[in-house]
């Protein structure tokens, strides 16, 4: 099927001279805008059909100065009261899962990877958590904050973005590019500490981070390395840690542990200045944690996943790469929120000559997308769909590694789970 909100019949998504033009999404309509980026070839969709209402599967191609790069392409129309997004995730923050195991798991009818993750180490001893850089919100659960931006990893970010920017959706159900920042506080009678951390690989030097269940089985001793300016630098060797129970402290020690966290109980950990504060707490202490992630938009977002921004106001941003090209994935929104595209390219050449993220930003735009993330790219790019008549979704775009990686996170699409 081709759905006339997708594609109309030999219609070309053209990128000529810097200038894309493409019959919008219902509901999206804007008027063409130079982009700032180097222009591509025209973008031709080569097939479309529909999963269910409002979620169509395809594949496109563009010709690139390479060689062809090809994608698929997953659309999502939010306006179809059964149609959401979420976040794909294994049972932890700090675990790995292919996608197409979550998608099965979660029950979504298509997905693609999301974020980047710690999935190297060169700190002697610390083993990698395999959790994500950015922000976690699933179901409108808050998992986990962004690690400092010199932390993460990836390709370099564009200019005025960082490790808190996510792709999400509100409990208005329009999906957008957001900001978030966490707020908290650990307090003992008089004495309070600012949080700087939630189940996160990375704490910024002199902070405080606070793990819960979530978290999962995973040494908390890589949050303590790297610094904020890089994150090859060494681990802190002033450390603290303290396990709090039904509000009440009932361990301290001067290194990070491991091993699952009970869900009535919490540990907070501290390096440099963070460290000193918590010394100050001692078992038997009563405590008090509280925490929240706030968007910079509006409203509260029910599902964010951590992604690097490379589309605003339907324009690329400044600053993107426009040398090295790869196999990429990303998400973009439409202007009104409302249709959704998921991106994810073929494997390495010959299937995929691969694209920079500045001419990624050019097909996100062509697709109708007005804001748009660079998500995790190479091996770990997969698209996984369920069609109809199927019983389970599977990988399809021929992962560059030869079969699908293990990633922190991803974007799945849901019929009827609300």
């Amino acid at each position: 099927m081709r759905p006339s909100h997708l594609v109309r019949p030999g219609l070309a998504l053209l990128l000529a001279a810097g200038l894309s033009t493409l019959a919008a999404p219902v509901g999206a309509a804007r008027a063409a805008t130079p982009t700032t980026s180097a222009s591509v070839a025209p973008v031709a969709v080569t097939s479309s059909e529909q999963l269910a209402p409002g979620v169509t599967y395809g594949s496109f191609q563009v010709d690139t100065p390479r060689g062809p790069a090809v994608g698929y392409l997953l659309t999502a129309d939010l306006r179809k009261n059964r149609v959401s997004l979420d976040l794909l995730h294994p049972d932890t923050v700090a675990q790995r899962q292919v996608v197409s195991a979550m998608t099965n798991a979660q029950g979504a009818i298509a997905g693609v990877n999301g974020d980047f993750f710690n999935i190297s180490e060169t700190h002697a001893g610390v083993a990698p958590t395999g959790s994500s850089s950015g922000p976690e919100i699933a179901d409108g659960e808050q998992l986990k904050f962004a690690v400092p931006t010199a932390q993460r990893f990836g390709p370099g970010l564009a200019p005025g973005t960082s490790t808190r920017d996510v792709f999400g959706v509100g409990v208005n159900g329009e999906a957008r590019v957001d900001t978030l920042s966490l707020t908290g506080e650990v307090r003992s009678g008089t004495h309070a500490i600012a949080l700087g951390g939630l189940n996160q690989y990375a704490l910024p030097v002199g902070g405080v981070g606070l793990f819960t269940s979530a978290w999962g089985t995973a040494s908390r001793v890589r949050s303590t390395c790297g610094s904020d300016t890089s994150r090859n630098d060494p681990c802190s060797t002033h450390t603290y840690e303290v396990t709090i129970r039904r509000g009440v402290v009932t361990a301290v020690g001067q290194t990070p542990g491991a091993g699952a966290i009970p869900a009535d109980t919490e540990v907070l950990v501290g390096r440099e200045g963070g460290a000193d504060a918590l010394d100050d707490l001692a078992v038997g202490d009563r405590v008090s944690v509280h925490e929240k992630l706030s968007s910079a938009g509006a409203p509260k977002l029910t599902f964010a996943v951590g992604g690097a921004p490379i589309l605003r106001d339907g324009v690329p941003l400044a600053g993107l790469d426009t040398r090295t090209a790869a196999v990429r994935s990303a998400a973009g929104v439409s202007p009104d929120g409302r249709t959704v595209y998921l991106v994810a390219l073929a494997g390495r050449a010959p299937a995929s000559a691969g694209l920079t993220i500045a001419e990624l930003a050019d097909v996100l735009r062509a697709l109708g997308a007005d804001a748009a993330v660079n998500l995790d790219g190479g091996g770990s790019t997969t698209v996984a769909v369920r069609e109809p008549g199927q019983a389970t979704a599977t990988a399809r775009n021929s992962p560059s590694d030869g079969t699908e990686r293990a990633v922190a996170n991803g974007i799945g699409i849901f019929v009827g789970r609300h």
